[in-house]
Order: C-alpha cells, then sequence, then structure tokens
C-alpha cells in the first residue's frame, strides 16, 4: 500500500460531522427544524464528497467503483428533498433517514473489498460501522414515532461514527 500522506479534505469534513453529531446530542426535541437544515446541508456535501471520493479511489487503485458514484447522487438528492420541503421532511425525516442509513450502510459492505487494500484494521473497522449502520436503519424504520423522538441521537450517532471513520481516513 502507498502511503499518501495526511489527507486535509476528510479530516475536515470528519471534524464536521462529529461537530454535528455532537449538535444534536444537545437538544433532540428543540432542534429537529435545525437538524432538518444541517442534515440536509451535509447530505449534500456528503455526496459531493463521494463523487470527489470515487475519483481518488480510481486514481489510487485503478478500480472504477460505481457504488460512490451512486451513494453520492442519492445523498445529493436526499439533501435536496429535505431543504425543499420542510414540513414533509420534519414528517418524513425518520424514514428517510432510516433508507439513508440502510442504503449507504449496503453500500459500504460492498465496498469492503476496497476497504481490504488500505489495511486489514480499515476493513474490519468499516465492517463494523456499516454494520451498525445498518442496524440503526433497522431501528428507525421499524418505530417511526420512538425515532422521531430520537432522532437527533441515532442520527448524531451515525454521524459520529462516519465522521470519526473519515478521521481515521486521513491518517491512512
Amino acid at each position: 500500500m502507498e502511503k499518501r500522506g495526511f489527507d486535509w479534505s476528510s479530516f475536515i469534513l470528519g471534524l464536521l460531522f462529529v461537530f454535528v453529531a455532537l449538535m444534536s446530542f444537545r437538544d433532540p426535541v428543540g432542534n429537529l427544524m435545525a437538524i432538518v437544515i444541517v442534515f440536509s446541508v451535509f447530505a449534500i456535501l456528503k455526496g459531493i464528497f463521494e463523487l470527489f471520493l470515487r475519483n481518488r479511489l480510481k486514481d489510487f487503485t485503478g478500480y472504477k467503483a460505481k457504488m460512490p458514484l451512486l451513494v453520492g447522487v442519492l445523498d445529493i438528492l436526499i439533501g435536496i428533498f429535505l431543504l425543499w420541503n420542510m414540513k414533509a421532511s420534519i414528517i418524513a425525516l425518520p424514514f428517510v433517514f432510516a433508507i439513508w442509513f440502510i442504503v449507504d450502510s449496503i453500500f459500504g459492505l460492498f465496498n469492503l473489498d476496497v476497504a481490504r487494500k488500505f489495511s486489514n484494521g480499515h476493513f474490519w473497522f468499516s465492517l463494523i460501522i456499516n454494520i451498525l449502520g445498518v442496524i440503526v436503519g433497522v431501528m428507525l424504520f421499524s418505530h417511526p414515532i420512538t425515532s422521531a423522538l430520537t432522532l437527533s441521537f441515532l442520527v448524531g450517532f451515525y454521524f459520529m461514527m462516519w465522521g470519526i471513520t473519515q478521521i481515521v481516513y486521513a491518517f491512512r
């Protein structure tokens, strides 16, 4: 594996996701609309990052991955949907995030072969994070009323894990 140095974009994105996660833990009930706005903006940013990641992945491995492209486009579309229709977004939020977590984590599981190319530790970390993402998504989807009440915590947990993943990736 070729060491490419410190990846500032992954590090900064990871820090931003950790910050958003901490904000969502602070006041889960009072921040629902703010959560919709912040998470929709971050969904768009994450989608853009996935598109850039696809190009870096191609440069690093020579593999033209289709999953980061699909995930990136889906993230951008989710972000636009959440911003465009605020009242519907608040109602749909548990379902949107459930589907988002499940799809994003399943795509992450399909890309574990690429994670193994980085390191065995990165492979196991990605495996655990993506399995947890599927579990959180299923929890959100199966209990929407409870999910609406605990959405800040569950989304914060997922964003914390994704932020930590990006910070770890920055040091590869």
